[in-house]
């Protein structure tokens, strides 16, 4: 009869149904025998044939609430009974332990009728055998029948809660994972921008100006010069060193820049970003050129997070991004038809530590010497643009 994992206390509850129902009979044999009733020899056997019918279903795998297998064992179980009945007034009492039986493997529109009928059998019994009436005779069965049902749909009550404070339980401990998990990757993928940051802006634009600085300095002096190799040397070194700074700068670029250009990156971004709800666009303006990384980072997480803020906040059905290559700068624009929002009630400040706001945008847009804006009203929609100046070595090259 095992339908699900229950509880301990649900465990103890049908050994004690278990227990009782196998004692009322083992009572009933028992009081035949002692009292020298012409029946007792059959009742005897009813008894042992019901008790072991009721053994066999307890442990047969098969008998589950609302099964045909459940079903068909308790109409057997009932037969049984009712044959205990004709024999002996004292099968009475084994009424009380089928009222859980039914209530648990019958649905409750089948169930409390099967509880009704029983009750009626075990009284129609006891007038039938010329006891004693008394108020007792009805009030029995038919309290019995009640406690019976009071406690099953109490239960039930209490189980389907315990369920819910279950899966609520499981829920919140899962969304904690979630959580501490995005924050992992969250605070890694920002250490890495930070990281390969810094080495653009220091280490690789250092390295740069060394090199050039050199190489002016290789120019202005005679061939054979003694200082002349010494200066190439340097030269190369700072090359080979600059190259390597570099190579530190892309491992440590956004694993969405890792396998491909930016274009195919927020191409990737808008068909992850599309639902049933919301359609993305992309489109690139212009010739496409190779941008520095930290161009090319500072674009694809403003891309992410103003889609993150039409997915949370504008309840938006179309959205387009709109990637435009200029002569001296580059463009991010992002549009959404959503309900919008007031640009003034957002601060303008922020951290700038991360994060998918506004104040985390413009504090990207400003190290990079760019700028970001923000159109909007409520009820119109959102457009979000980031501009970048292209940065221009000397010698016209890009510096990065």
């Amino acid at each position: 009869m095992e339908s699900r994992v229950h509880p301990p206390v649900a465990a103890a509850l049908r050994l004690c149904l278990h227990a009782l129902l196998l004692g009322l009979l083992a009572l009933a044999a028992v009081k035949a025998v002692s009292a020298g009733d012409p029946h007792a020899t059959a009742v005897v056997v009813v008894s042992c044939v019901l008790a072991a019918v009721y053994a066999a279903g307890a442990l047969a795998p098969a008998v589950q609430p609302g099964t045909l297998a459940g079903a068909c064992w308790l109409a057997v179980l009932g037969a049984l009974w009712l044959v205990l009945l004709a024999l002996s007034p004292d099968g009475l009492w084994v009424a009380f332990p089928l009222y859980f039986l039914q209530l648990h493997l019958l649905p409750m529109r089948w169930g409390l009728p099967a509880v009704v009928v029983t009750a009626a059998a075990a009284i129609t019994s006891f007038l039938v055998h010329g006891q004693a009436v008394t108020p007792g005779t009805f009030i029995g069965p038919l309290l019995g029948a009640a406690v019976a049902v009071a406690t099953v749909l109490g239960y039930d009550a209490l189980f389907r809660e315990s369920e819910r404070r279950r899966e609520l339980i499981e829920e919140l401990v899962s969304t904690r994972a979630e959580l501490a998990a995005a924050e992992r990757t969250a605070g890694t993928l920002a250490e890495r921008e930070r990281l390969a940051r810094e080495i653009h802006d220091t280490l690789a634009q250092g390295l740069s100006s060394i090199q050039l600085l050199l190489r002016a300095a290789e120019r202005t002096l005679e061939p054979d010069a003694p200082a002349a190799p010494h200066v190439r040397q340097a030269r190369e070194a700072a090359q080979d060193n600059l190259a390597e700074a570099r190579r530190f700068v892309r491992a440590l670029t956004p694993p969405d820049l890792e396998n491909g250009s930016l274009t195919a990156a927020l191409e990737r971004l808008s068909a992850r970003t599309t639902d049933s709800a919301l359609t993305v666009q992309f489109a690139v303006s212009g010739t496409p050129v190779e941008l520095p990384t930290p161009y090319e980072v500072a674009l694809l997480r403003t891309a992410q997070s103003a889609l993150a803020n039409t997915v949370r906040h504008a309840e938006a059905r179309r959205a387009e991004i709109t990637l435009s290559f200029m002569d001296t700068s580059v463009s991010l624009d992002v549009v959404d038809d959503g309900h919008g929002f007031a640009p003034d009630t957002v601060p303008a400040g922020g951290s700038g530590t991360g994060g998918f706001g506004l104040p985390a945008m413009r504090s990207r847009a400003r190290s990079l010497g760019g700028t970001l804006s923000v159109e909007s009203a409520p009820g119109q929609g959102t457009a979000v643009a980031l501009t970048l100046p292209l940065p221009v070595a000397p010698n016209g090259q890009d510096s990065a």
